[in-house]
């Protein structure tokens, strides 16, 4: 099988997402060099490059660093994304990394997401393969700014709103989470490296023991979740997904707001009737 010139690398973490823009890549006629991380990618990734001939798949651990650039190398792609989650407990705690990411990581002065896929991105750029937007290709998924269900927010979640998104970008800005928890303008929850759904689970969990005896603050909880200031879109967009919905439903969240035109919502239709069927108002605001 020979593969055409046109070609992008792609670094698959969990999830959809990977399958999302390899779609998307295809349907531009781009071929797809995957490197499919072996703790978090979706096996049905190989069955996917079966069916297709423009799409061939190399597993690696998350730790190969060298493998990586040499696998792109042979394959002669000099554009990569990344898409998909890589659970930042499996970068910090489950790595066993080559001794070109050892080096890296030695030279890091804090061990923070972006810190590291950054200089993971230079390391990439100085082997002659850039590391481009992971929405490229996708661009229709980034939310539009406005209202997006039948309900608004209303006055309390928009007190809320306002609360978290001035907590969001002191937390954001130092690479801690994208998303806050709150409920009657207090903090509830913050998310850290177990992702966004525990947080909100963790949020839901401890409202719960609050008891009916505790009045002062409103049951309901409203999630923000925002990009960073200076947002890196190659790597850690926001994404939201019909799971998001489910785990707020679950913790008896009611209201989610996003920031336009950098947050990624898969399966659009499917999230909105979800959340009209909740009484979850989703909001994407702008900057």
């Amino acid at each position: 099988m020979t593969l055409g010139t046109n070609k992008l690398g792609l670094i698959a973490g969990n999830g959809r997402f990977p399958f999302l823009l390899l779609d998307a890549a295809r349907a531009h006629g781009t071929d797809v060099i995957v490197a499919a991380l072996k703790e978090e990618t979706d096996p049905e990734i190989t069955q996917r490059a079966a069916a297709d001939p423009g799409v061939r798949v190399h597993w690696l651990s998350l730790g190969e660093l060298s493998r990586l650039i040499e696998t792109f190398r042979e394959e002669g792609v000099t554009r990569a994304v990344m898409a998909g989650q890589v659970k930042h407990k499996q970068i910090f705690a489950s790595i066993r990394p080559d001794w070109r990411l050892a080096k890296l990581l030695l030279s890091l002065r804090s061990r923070n997401t972006d810190m590291l896929l950054g200089a993971v991105a230079k390391v990439l750029a100085d082997e002659g393969i850039e590391l481009i937007s992971s929405t490229t290709y996708l661009e229709p998924l980034l939310a539009p700014a406005g209202v997006l269900t039948n309900r608004p927010p209303n006055q309390q979640e928009q007190l809320d709103i306002s609360y978290g998104r001035d907590v969001g970008r002191v937390v954001a800005g130092h690479d801690i989470g994208q998303t806050v928890i709150v409920a009657s303008q207090a903090c509830v929850a913050i998310e850290a490296m177990e992702g966004t759904d525990a947080a909100i689970q963790r949020a839901g969990a401890l409202m719960k023991t609050l008891g009916d005896e505790v009045s002062t603050l409103d049951r309901s909880l409203t999630v923000v979740k925002f990009a960073k200031p200076k947002q890196d879109m190659r790597f850690d967009v926001p994404v939201i997904g019909v799971q998001t919905i489910r785990v707020m439903h679950e913790a008896q969240a009611t209201c989610l707001a996003v920031e336009a035109q950098k947050t990624l919502i898969f399966d659009l239709d499917k999230v909105l009737t979800q959340a009209n069927e909740a009484g979850i108002a989703i909001v994407a605001l702008e900057n």
